[in-house]
């Protein structure tokens, strides 16, 4: 048998670092840390874990510190110049921490993270057009703006996400059109996404006032990230907005920047934009991890909390609403089609009904809404 060498031992401790830099994928490392001690110690004190999710989400730059909340954790205090100094124990704890944040990262269920909606730059006839109305997929309503003669006039809409950590890989969005005469699209022609938290605890108790912030949304959060400009199309479905890069939400806002204004109306002449659904689709990563803004320094506490154990979310009561899919809210924007073409006299309720029902697949709720 040829004698196995280990290049840990071999090569210089910077070739070796370089080397194990290399790897991506959080379960390499975790094969690597389980070949021996010596080899999980290298991992712990040159923090590989750490610069692997500083990789993959570059908003980690602002961690102060990490703590552990799992009392198992504890231990009793050493004496100096003991093998669990506290030097090491720190290393050890930020190890645990980036090990268990970037598995989690990648194994979480992908859900829709929009808690609720917080406020919109303006509405037009609140709160009938409210900005609420776009958290529920299918429903004849929508948020409109009020109108603009200058159509360079931006909007903006605020959501507050499930928890106040979240990874976001997509923004997907429906614009609205036009209900009675004629089939305008009412989008705007580019749209941009920001990421942040509150300047202060009492800052986001003071968003709820007839549907507009009382200021500026500039002076109430900060935000720690802007995506590029994504063109819209003048299109009434569901369009996605893919990220380049999953992003890691601190603080758990998401403001959505809707640019310019592509549709005039025909009774009043000014420009409108009408957003009939948002979906926000990625992964909360609460209760494992938690934050806590250190301010006025912007920086934060990370909190890991896993008993030991990764947590896995519980599956939805049968009574709960469920996932609905691409397909479900296709069908469902189609069905505002066809009504709106019902309504202007250019298509049979018959013929209608019969396509719906010929579906043998299409679920319960579907069929409800549309009788």
């Amino acid at each position: 048998m040829e004698v196995c060498i280990d290049f840990l031992n071999w090569l210089d401790p910077d070739i070796s670092v370089q080397i194990l830099m290399y790897l991506e994928d959080p379960s390499d490392l975790v094969r690597v840390s389980s070949l021996s001690r010596s080899w999980r110690d290298f991992v712990i004190a040159n923090g590989f874990f750490k610069h692997l999710c500083l990789r993959m989400f570059p908003q980690l730059s602002r961690v102060a510190r990490v703590m552990e909340l799992n009392k198992c954790r504890a231990k009793k205090p050493v004496e100096v110049g003991s093998s669990y100094s506290m030097e090491w124990e720190s290393l050890a704890r930020d190890h645990r921490v980036y090990a268990t944040l970037a598995q989690v990262c990648t194994s979480f269920i992908i859900e829709d993270c929009i808690s609720e909606a917080i406020s919109a730059s303006s509405t037009d006839h609140y709160p009938n057009e409210s900005i609420h109305n776009t958290l529920v997929p299918w429903r004849a309503s929508y948020w409109s703006s009020k109108g603009q003669s200058n159509p360079a006039e931006p909007e903006t809409l605020i959501y507050k996400l499930k928890s106040e950590f979240c990874v976001i890989t997509e923004i997907n969005i429906c614009p609205d059109h036009e209900l009675i005469s004629s089939w305008h699209i009412y989008s705007s022609n580019s749209v941009r996404f920001r990421m942040g938290h509150p300047k202060g605890p009492n800052d986001l108790g003071s968003c709820h006032l007839g549907d507009s912030l009382p200021c500026n949304a500039d002076d109430t959060f900060i935000w720690t990230y802007t995506s590029p400009e994504f063109p819209m199309a003048q299109e009434g479905c569901l369009q996605k907005f893919r990220l380049p890069e999953p992003v890691l939400c601190i603080g758990g806002i998401l403001q959505i920047e809707l640019l310019g204004r592509a549709q005039r109306h025909e009774m009043d002449g000014l420009f409108y934009i009408c957003i009939s659904y948002v979906q926000v689709v990625g992964r909360s990563l609460s209760p494992t991890f938690c934050v806590e803004i250190l301010e006025p320094s912007g920086t934060f506490v990370l909190k890991n909390d896993t008993q030991g154990k990764f947590y896995t979310p519980p599956s939805l009561p049968k009574n709960e609403a469920h996932e609905i899919s691409d397909d479900q809210l296709q069908r469902g924007f189609r069905y505002r089609q066809h009504l709106v073409n019902i309504l202007g006299g250019n298509e049979y309720a018959v013929e209608f009904i019969d396509e719906y029902e010929s579906g043998e697949e299409e679920d319960e709720a579907e069929v409800e809404y549309a009788l």
